[in-house]
């Protein structure tokens, strides 16, 4: 019997092997999943790959209780072996292994094109891949990649309440336009769905307060997916020095005491979110691409984005969303509480539906 988007599955699935990842014949494509997410997605990219003659593994495991290293007690070891050993990997894990050892080791090998698409479901496959014009989303991003990595200063304000500012100094800035063709070797940027720019402020200079008001995603008991209160935080230097808010904000403080670890304090990353077919659903890899959200990301810290070569390590990460964020390069307005502004990215914004 047919099954709820088939057809459009397909269509995205084939976007994802053929055009993202580039998969080719007789290389090793994984794929890999937990017990909270949706096997149709893992099912329909393998079938993808079958087509191309790829040699395929989709590997189901048990959810872990954290994201990052905090899966690497819980991972089967044919699992950890498997990863690393991969030409192309794509995870649709809800408690990402992203960050974790086999995932470092994965990046290490200088071989592996992966692609994050974190509890990822069907749905979400055809509204954020298959449904997207990426031949205006990419040059939508790229353009506005280019505007942020040349900018001295950055300030992001939401109503509410939010209000941080940060410099840049020459940091990395990465688009995610769905190109996953190029190997995450060591020093490189992982790939993710795309909607997104993603980078590492100059950490020390960032100051002011953080308001998630969208959704927050730590481990365990803290990961909330949508908020039904904001989650303040007052960040001096790059560190969160304060958390005020309800009964979720407390529950995030707690958490983030429990895992002592005093570089879970740390921010890793801020995020433009821009993909014209995300919602605000509660899941993370979506959730951050809510078109005029920001994101900033705590605690581990990728090579990448701090552009010294090395990880800022730690036992986890969180991420969270402020949403309709208004934006300001060098004094000069981008976004306004969601909306594009800028002259020189109104029209793409227009023609993807989208202002």
């Amino acid at each position: 019997m047919p099954e709820y988007l088939e057809l459009e599955l397909a269509k995205a699935a084939d976007f994802l092997v053929r055009h993202s990842l580039k998969v080719k014949p007789e290389e090793s494509f994984l794929v890999t999943i937990d017990t909270e997410t949706d096997f149709r997605s893992a099912a329909a990219v393998a079938r993808a790959a079958q087509a191309l003659d790829a040699k395929v593994a989709v590997v189901w495991h048990t959810t872990p209780p954290g994201f990052g290293k905090a899966t690497d007690p819980y991972l089967p070891e044919p699992v950890k072996a498997a990863i690393p050993k991969a030409d192309a990997w794509i995870e649709f894990n809800n408690q990402w292994l992203l960050y974790s050892t086999p995932w470092e080791e994965a990046i290490k090998s200088r071989k592996v094109r992966y692609l994050c698409l974190g509890g990822i479901d069907v749905d979400r496959l055809v509204r954020c891949v298959g449904n997207v014009k990426w031949d205006l989303a990419g040059p939508f991003l790229s353009k506005l990649a280019e505007m942020t990595r040349n900018a001295k200063t950055v300030r992001i304000t939401t109503p509410a309440g939010n209000d941080v500012s940060f410099r840049m100094d020459g940091r990395p800035v990465v688009a995610e336009t769905m190109d996953c063709s190029v190997p995450n070797v060591c020093g490189a940027h992982a790939h993710f769905l795309g909607g997104q720019i993603i980078w590492a402020p100059v950490e020390e200079t960032i100051n002011g307060k953080i308001v998630f008001d969208g959704a927050l995603a730590g481990g365990g008991e803290a990961y909330f997916g949508t908020l039904r209160e904001p989650v303040a935080l007052e960040i001096k230097n790059g560190k969160i020095v304060g958390v005020t808010g309800g009964t979720e904000a407390k529950i995030f403080e707690k958490w983030l005491a429990k895992l002592n670890d005093s570089n879970m304090y740390n921010l890793a990353h801020v995020c433009y979110g821009f993909n014209p077919g995300a919602k605000l659903t509660g899941v993370t890899v979506e959730d951050e691409r809510v078109w005029g959200c920001t994101e900033w990301g705590i605690g581990y810290q990728s090579w990448y984005y701090n552009g010294k070569g090395v990880p800022v390590s730690a036992i986890s990460h969180a991420d969270g969303i402020c949403l309709n964020s208004s934006v300001t390069l060098d004094g000069t307005p981008v976004t306004k509480e969601g909306r594009v502004v800028h002259p020189e990215l109104v029209d793409l914004a227009i023609r993807m539906g989208k202002t």
